[in-house]
């Protein structure tokens, strides 16, 4: 059983990767997913959004990172997959289940979920292109309006040539909204013959229990929920190995915090790096009903400095902005 840290556009960056994955539980993560168009990109594109590259695909505390793709052309889809594992990415994702509106306009992300064989002739030519040591994966909904095509989809992703699948258990135009039906789940594993992981509504350890329970998969992929809780993979790690361990207090998060200010401060231009720091706070009132407090008096403050001292954070030099915007 393996427990993944969901790519989530816009907010598990690398310096949320950072932060999460020294707590433990996580086996692995994936970047934000690097847009393909029409063209081969530059190397500084994929160490923009995947900065782990250049350390061995991993961050600090050694958890390895997947470099994952998005995009509908299959050519260009390979030949940027194939610069990627020149570049060091262990294995390859491709992103089937982006709901995102502007993304599906552009035919990327969930909305390929209509056209099974366009996801065959995508993984076909990535796993052609690439390594025959790098794994080709995959993430995916149960379809853009019905899950009717579920299994369809989920053929046509392992005839190709993905070695794994995960499985968001909500269609497109679900969106985010509860349930997640991982029902579907289980239905997708006993068509294919490659693991597959259960994505979607897993809050709590009694979220995930059911969830295997309903699923039928041991694997799994926390997004929101590891966000919202940070010792969340340790905590269902535990309980697959059979013992508990003591769930993380809000003192313990406030220091987590503060090292996720300090390096947006370093990395981020100061418009933007308090609205990342709220967008964190905002997701972790979900779970620590201390952070309200906090919460309520960061959400009207825009001064970094100000926001440094709210957080008990020094900073010792002038920040480096190293990314222009969010």
């Amino acid at each position: 059983m393996q427990i993944a840290l969901a790519p989530m556009e816009g907010l598990v960056d690398e310096i949320l990767r950072d932060v999460l994955t020294p707590i433990g539980g996580i086996d692995w993560c994936v970047s934000e997913f690097i847009r393909v168009n029409d063209r081969l990109l530059c190397e500084s594109h994929f160490q923009k959004l995947a900065p782990e590259l250049a350390h061995g695909a991993a961050t600090r505390a050694g958890t390895p990172m997947r470099v994952q793709l998005l995009g509908s052309d299959p050519i260009c889809l390979a030949d940027n997959a194939a610069l990627a594992c020149q570049l060091g990415a262990p294995v390859i994702d491709l992103n089937f289940g982006c709901p995102a509106k502007t993304v599906n306009k552009s035919r990327g992300g969930a909305v390929l979920l209509k056209e099974p064989e366009l996801l065959h002739a995508i993984v076909r030519e990535v796993r052609r292109a690439v390594p025959a040591h790098v794994p080709v994966t995959a993430k995916m909904r149960l379809g853009y309006d019905s899950p009717d095509g579920a299994i369809d989809c989920a053929r046509a992703l392992v005839a190709g040539g993905a070695s794994q699948l995960v499985v968001h258990a909500r269609t497109k135009v679900e969106g985010y909204k509860p349930p997640a039906h991982w029902e579907w789940v289980a239905r997708v594993q006993e068509a294919v013959a490659v693991p597959v992981y259960a994505n979607g509504e897993i809050w709590t350890l009694e979220d995930w229990r059911r969830c295997r329970e309903v699923s039928g998969v041991d694997d799994v992929m926390l997004g929101r929920g590891l966000v919202s809780r940070p010792d969340l993979a340790r905590q269902i790690a535990a309980a697959r190995d059979g013992f508990s361990v003591t769930p993380m207090s809000w003192a313990e998060v406030l220091p987590l915090l503060a090292e996720f200010w300090r390096q947006a401060r370093r990395k981020l231009a100061p418009r933007y790096a308090p609205g990342r720091l709220k967008q964190w706070l905002g997701m972790l009132t979900r779970s620590y009903p201390e952070a309200m407090t906090l919460f309520a008096q960061v959400r009207v403050e825009h001064d970094c400095t100000r926001l440094d001292a709210l957080l008990g954070v020094r900073i010792e030099a002038p920040s480096e902005t190293l990314e222009p915007s969010p």
